[in-house]
């Protein structure tokens, strides 16, 4: 798992960084906002539940390069707090749970690099490292529909959005945007009980606002 993690992370930085530095013109900063994301259905022999991640923060750095006047690229870790759930008949279970999120997207900006305000759409792709933090337990409410288990998963992601870029000094840059991360539901993090299915895809709805110095 680490291997393949590091192996991400070359393929991502060489994608960003390997073409001509001379004559372009770099961003560097942070972001930051609030994670929404979208339950995944569960249904079986029990009936049927929700389960998922909670809203929670989500911060990270992005490195952007505009390599022409209206495409950039962008590389980006997002390290998003949100509990794991199970939730049926007014009963909640909840799980110590976080992610890490790294990803390449290409951006189409509607308006030049050097512009004092760029909108822009932004489409790419990652992992997303989720991580089960909880304490297991014996017992588990709800564990007829989803168990949520203390261990480690990588899937694959997608990701799309749009926001603006304000340009308020030459070299700084404010952003807003909003970004849907979207990927297959995590099943060794939310383990369906035997018998039971959940649904394949999982959205993650992520407003955000930011800050990059240009060079």
């Amino acid at each position: 798992m680490r291997l393949t993690l590091r192996t991400f992370l070359l393929v991502l930085a060489l994608c960003t960084f390997g073409g001509t530095v001379s004559a372009q013109m770099w961003e560097l900063g942070g972001v930051g906002g609030w994670g929404f994301a979208r339950d995944a259905t569960v249904t079986g022999p029990p009936g049927s539940a929700e389960t998922g991640f909670d809203s929670g923060l989500a911060v990270g750095a992005i490195a952007v390069n505009n390599m022409h006047n209206y495409i950039s690229g962008e590389i980006r870790y997002t390290y998003r707090l949100g509990d794991a759930h199970v939730t049926a008949g007014g009963t909640k279970a909840t799980f110590d749970a976080s992610a890490h999120l790294v990803h390449y997207d290409f951006i189409v900006n509607t308006s030049p690099r050097d512009s004092s305000l760029r909108p822009f759409l932004a489409f790419g792709g990652g992992i997303k490292y989720y991580r089960g933090l909880g304490v297991e337990q014996p017992y588990q409410p709800l564990e007829e529909f989803v168990l949520l288990t203390k261990t480690n998963q990588i899937t694959a992601m997608l990701s799309v959005g749009a926001g603006v870029k304000f340009r308020i000094s030459e070299h700084i840059m404010i952003r807003g945007e909003f970004r849907d991360f979207i990927g297959p539901t995590p099943d060794r993090i939310l383990v369906p009980a035997p018998g039971n299915k959940v649904s394949s895809w999982m959205h993650d709805f992520v407003p955000m606002f930011g800050i990059t110095g240009t060079f």
